[in-house]
């Protein structure tokens, strides 16, 4: 993929290696390109300013490049796709300058020590540092650029606390409104509280369902079951009627009943009803939690546009739209 930067002046364009993209797709070399006058200094022009800070024709065109990158080849150049990406690319940026700017206020920071937590955090979810680095790779991303985009998504979030933090937890009130005019969110179906015993074959399945005449339930399971929740008595915890063929079946059990040796792709599996409950909805109470995220959600919406709004106001914000127009999208095979 190469970006090619038109002078808006003359008819000429510039050329600026930029090494290899890999998106998805294929293999695709990524550069400002072009001919003509002062490359460097056309690489370094100013393509937004929000105060003191500075968003280059470089910085844009990597930024746009990345963006760019998960589209196939035709995709990317599609002219809604290009005028997309361009606008976001702008709209981060006027968002992060202003929110640097509001931490620098607010002398709000990351650590070093935060940062690493996060990034520890983050590694943990791959098997070794390879495959992590293999994922930025594909990003083409380095291990600095990565950790910068992380700090600032630290930073961003920061800084909401800051901007939210007088906003007043909901009511009572507010929360019952909320659970009368979404009533149907908390629609629930019929609901078992259920154990299971899976094993491999039937006839020991069947063994088992004769020794339940005489033992417990719970102490069977944690012996014979081989499905992970064995270790906890075989069980499985509230269920949803619609939720897997195979529990379904145990839907027609009554409150302590014990189903026969059923079948599945699973394996060979008994089950026990603890308890039910009925369709319908789900209490205010059940529900308090789910209603206080969403209410304090909305509150922080409302609050982070307001903040932005101000922001933008009392902020110097220019855009060079012209240069940002000249710059367009080509893609090519890698040589």
């Amino acid at each position: 993929m190469s970006l090619k930067l038109q002078n808006p002046v003359s008819a000429g364009f510039f050329i600026l290696d930029r090494g290899l993209w890999v998106p998805i797709f294929a293999l695709l070399a990524m550069s400002i390109s072009g001919c003509g006058f002062g490359t460097s200094k056309l690489y370094s022009k100013p393509v937004v300013k929000v105060n003191d800070q500075t968003l280059t024709a470089k910085d844009f065109s990597d930024h746009l490049a990345r963006r760019l990158k998960n589209f196939d080849a035709l995709a990317a150049k599609d002219p809604s796709n290009v005028k997309r990406s361009k606008e976001d690319v702008v709209r981060v940026f006027i968002l992060q300058a202003l929110t640097n700017d509001f931490a620098n206020a607010n002398k709000i920071s990351i650590s070093d020590s935060e940062l690493e937590k996060e990034i520890n955090s983050f590694r943990s979810s791959y098997p070794d540092d390879l495959s992590f680095r293999r994922v930025l790779a594909e990003e083409n991303l380095s291990v600095a650029e990565w950790k910068e985009d992380l700090r600032k998504t630290l930073l961003s979030r920061k800084v909401l606390q800051k901007i939210s933090e007088k906003i007043p937890q909901p009511s009572t009130d507010e929360i019952h409104r909320y659970y009368e005019d979404n009533k149907n969110l908390y629609r629930r179906k019929e609901r078992i509280y259920l154990r299971q015993i899976i094993t491999d074959e039937l006839t020991k399945s069947q063994t088992i369902r004769d020794e339940l005449k005489k033992k417990d339930f719970v102490e069977l399971a944690r012996k014979y079951s081989v499905a992970p929740e064995g270790k906890n008595g075989g069980l499985v915890g509230w269920v949803e009627k619609g939720t897997v063929d195979i529990f379904d079946k145990a839907f027609s059990l009554p409150i302590g009943g014990v189903s026969q040796v059923l079948e599945s792709t699973y394996g060979f599996h008994i089950f026990k009803v603890e308890r039910k409950i009925g369709a319908g909805f789900a209490t205010v109470d059940e529900v308090k939690k789910e209603i206080v995220q969403a209410l304090n959600g909305k509150k922080q919406q409302a609050e982070f546009s307001a903040w932005l709004d101000k922001q933008i106001r009392v902020s110097k914000v220019l855009k060079d739209n012209d240069l940002i127009s000249a710059i367009t999208v080509e893609t090519r095979g890698q040589k």
